[in-house]
C-alpha cells in the first residue's frame, strides 16, 4: 500500500470539511477525487500534503505515520489550480527551483530539468519566460517543476481548470501518458467527471465531505451504490415509484405514471411497498412510437414502430413529446416531457423523432434499472 487515509477529519469553525474519512492508493495508482465544488477535495489533498492538520485521523505513506511531519519532510509533488508559477523566472529557473530548496548540484539540476522538460514534451524550452507560453506549456511547466524532484507522491488539484475545452481534453491524455511513463502514485482532484473517467485507475467519489463510492469509472457507471454517485457520474433520468417484489423474488419499480420497470438494483433491502427514486441512463432508454409497444427484433433501433397498440400501463411504456433534440454528433439526445411534467432524456438516432412528436418512452432490453430510496 502507497497511501493509507484513516479516519480523517478536519473542521472549520462549524463546518466539517473533511468527516471521518478512509481511502487507499496502491503504488503506481493514478486516482482521481471526485465530486461537486466544496466537497472537501481540495481539504484532503492540502492534509496529504501537509498544508493543514488534521483534527482526528492518521495519514500513513508506505506504512509510515506521516500525519505530524512538515510538508518538506514528506516530499510529496504538487500541482495547483493557478500553476503557482514564478514570472520572472525562466522556465528552467522554475523547473530547478525544487532541485535547488533540496540541495542538489548544479550538474545533476541542469541535466535533471533537461531530461524532465522532453519528458513533458518542452524540450529547448529552458530559457523561454512563462509569460510567453501558452496555458497549456503553463501547465507543463507546472508539472515538470513537481516531476523533478521525482516525488513518491504527487497531488494535483483541478490542473487543467484554467485552459480551454479542447486544450484541456488533449492534455489530460498527455497527462495520463506522462504519469504512467514514469510510474509515480498520483492523486488528481477535480469536479469534471469526464476527466476523471479519462485520467483514472480509480475514482474515489464525494459529497459533503465523505466518500459515497471508490472504483474503477465503469463501475461507478453501471452499479453506483447510492442516488447521489448514479446522479453525479454521468447523465441520469430519475422518477419516483415504489418498490414491487415479484412470486420469484425479482424487484420492479412501479412508476407513479403506471407502468412497473424491472429493477437491477437496488440499494439495501428493499422491501415491497418502499418508496424509491428509479434512475435510468439515457442510452437504456428507447423512444416507442405512442401508443404501441416496442418489439425484441427491433431493440437495437433508435424508434419503435409496432403491429398493435396496448396500455401504457402494461406495456411498460410512458407516453410524452419531444421537447427538444440536442446533437451529439453520432447520435442525439431527445427530451420528452411526460404527463407529470418530468423531462427524460433519451439517446436515440438522428431521425428517431422530430421535435413536437407525440412519442412513447422505454427501458431498453437488458437497460440498467437502479431503485433507491426515496
Amino acid at each position: 500500500m502507497s497511501l493509507e487515509l484513516r479516519e480523517l477529519r478536519k473542521r472549520f469553525g462549524e463546518v466539517e470539511a473533511v468527516g471521518g474519512l478512509d481511502l487507499e492508493l496502491q503504488s503506481g495508482e493514478l486516482m482521481t477525487l471526485l465530486g461537486p465544488s466544496g466537497c472537501g477535495k481540495t481539504t484532503v489533498l492540502r492534509l496529504i500534503a501537509g498544508f493543514e492538520a488534521p483534527d482526528e485521523g492518521r495519514i500513513l505513506f508506505h506504512g509510515e505515520d506521516v500525519t505530524g511531519q512538515a510538508p518538506q519532510r514528506r516530499g510529496f509533488g504538487m500541482v495547483f489550480q493557478n500553476y503557482a508559477l514564478f514570472p520572472h523566472l525562466s522556465v528552467f529557473e522554475n523547473v530547478a527551483f525544487g532541485l535547488k530548496a533540496h540541495g542538489q548540484a548544479a550538474a545533476e539540476i541542469g541535466a535533471r530539468v533537461e531530461r524532465t522538460l522532453a519528458r513533458v514534451d518542452l524540450p529547448g524550452f529552458g530559457g523561454r519566460r512563462v509569460q510567453e507560453l501558452s496555458g497549456g506549456q503553463q501547465q507543463r511547466v507546472a508539472l515538470a517543476r513537481a516531476l523533478a524532484i521525482e516525488p513518491p507522491l504527487l497531488l494535483l488539484d483541478e490542473p487543467l481548470s484554467n485552459l480551454d475545452a479542447a486544450l484541456r481534453e488533449r492534455t489530460r491524455v498527455e497527462l495520463r501518458e506522462i504519469l504512467k511513463s514514469v510510474g509515480i502514485t498520483a492523486l488528481y482532484v477535480t469536479h469534471d467527471q469526464e476527466e476523471a473517467f479519462d485520467l483514472a485507475d480509480r475514482i474515489a467519489v464525494m459529497e459533503g465531505g465523505r466518500l459515497r463510492q471508490v472504483g474503477m469509472p465503469e463501475e461507478l457507471y453501471d452499479r453506483p451504490v447510492d442516488r447521489f454517485v448514479a446522479g453525479f457520474v454521468g447523465r441520469a433520468n430519475v422518477l419516483s415509484g415504489t418498490l414491487e417484489v415479484g412470486p420469484s423474488g425479482a424487484p420492479s419499480a412501479r412508476l407513479a405514471a403506471g407502468p412497473a420497470w424491472p429493477v437491477t438494483s437496488k440499494a439495501g433491502r428493499g422491501e415491497a411497498g418502499q418508496a424509491v427514486e428509479i434512475v435510468i441512463r439515457p442510452e437504456d432508454l428507447l423512444l416507442v412510437a405512442a401508443g404501441e409497444p416496442a418489439t425484441a427484433s427491433d431493440a437495437a433501433a433508435g424508434s419503435e414502430v409496432a403491429a398493435g397498440p396496448e396500455p401504457a400501463a402494461a406495456s411498460g411504456v410512458l407516453p410524452g413529446v419531444v421537447q427538444e433534440r440536442l446533437f451529439r454528433g453520432a447520435s442525439v439526445t431527445y427530451r420528452v416531457e411526460i404527463a407529470d411534467g418530468t423531462v427524460l432524456e433519451v439517446e436515440a438516432e438522428r431521425d428517431a423523432a422530430a421535435l413536437g412528436e407525440r412519442v412513447a418512452v422505454r427501458p431498453r432490453p437488458g437497460a440498467r434499472v437502479h431503485a433507491f430510496p426515496a
